[in-house]
């Protein structure tokens, strides 16, 4: 597999933003991988029955992960159908690939490449993107690719999470963490702008009109998501990944010195969060977001 995705203008190089995902976070993904494929199968459940996808239909899965929604997707579209699952993380398509393979799924595939910069342009009927699109740097120009990925009348929904409010599992940490620690500073390495920089309707709505889409529409989802095993778990898993692991990663040596009151404070928030007995499990909140592609 080729470094980048490659278009008409050849091989394209790692972004900055590309290579800090491939070398930083994914280690810690993979870590967590428990949570971010099993912890959000809950929310996925309460969206996919829903989704535009029928037998037959060409299918491209932008920022797939480990590869759990396009072999859902697969399952949905059948034998006659195609998923192309895409990322930027060579190791989170090493998974895909390999799990694809254990389960006999000839109708998927993966492939690597950077939504903000290209990608494939062969009609597909439908454009997906689980918790991906928050993370563009350049929204508009990510969207308008994923737009043009699509046949004329072709439709995409992206989920992204809603207001920091509707989502405790992710603004609690980062609150218990400030209380310690300083923000992140203007150079901080991130992820991008991060989980909530989608979560107002009209500024996205305004986002998608400029990328070209016709019928946009926004459904809320309101469903559970698993956070951790145990307490212990959940504060790890918060510490290493999202908001509060972004604040935590850049205060380096301060936040070691202060782990065990961040880890004690963090305990004792979770413990008044949690609403299962089977590993910690909070409320979560997103935008399912459809829209359709009018043309060229």
């Amino acid at each position: 597999m080729n470094n980048a995705i490659t278009d008409q203008a050849g091989s394209i190089e790692d972004t900055a933003f590309v290579e800090f995902w491939n070398e930083v976070l994914a280690p810690k993904f993979i870590r967590f991988k428990h949570i971010l494929v099993d912890g959000l199968t809950l929310h996925s459940e309460a969206v996919f029955p829903a989704l535009p996808v029928r037998e037959g239909d060409r299918v491209l899965d932008v920022g797939c992960g480990f590869g759990d929604t396009a072999m859902k997707l697969a399952r949905l579209v059948g034998p006659s159908g195609e998923v192309v699952g895409l990322d930027c993380c060579d190791v989170f398509l090493d998974y895909a690939n390999k799990d694809a393979e254990a389960k006999g799924l000839g109708n998927v595939s993966f492939m690597r490449g950077d939504a903000e910069i290209a990608l494939p342009s062969e009609g597909f009927d439908f454009v997906f993107a689980r918790f991906g699109t928050m993370f563009f740097a350049n929204p508009v120009a990510g969207l308008r690719n994923m737009r043009k990925a699509l046949r004329p009348g072709g439709q995409m929904v992206h989920i992204v999470w809603r207001e920091r409010a509707d989502n405790p599992w992710l603004s609690m940490a980062k609150d218990v963490v400030l209380e310690f620690l300083p923000q992140p500073g203007a150079d901080a390495l991130t992820c991008g702008p991060g989980p909530f920089s989608m979560s107002d309707e009209d500024t996205v709505r305004a986002m998608m009109h400029a990328a070209g889409y016709d019928n946009i529409e926004f459904r809320r989802v309101d469903a559970p998501v698993l956070v951790g095993k145990d307490v212990n778990d959940a504060i790890a898993f918060q510490l290493a990944i999202g908001p509060a692991g972004e604040v935590f990663r850049e205060a380096g040596e301060e936040a070691e010195e202060k782990r065990d009151q961040i880890e004690a404070a963090m305990a004792k928030a979770i413990n008044q969060q949690k609403n299962s007995t089977e590993g910690i499990v909070m409320d979560s909140s997103s935008w399912v977001i459809s829209a359709s592609n009018p043309g060229p």
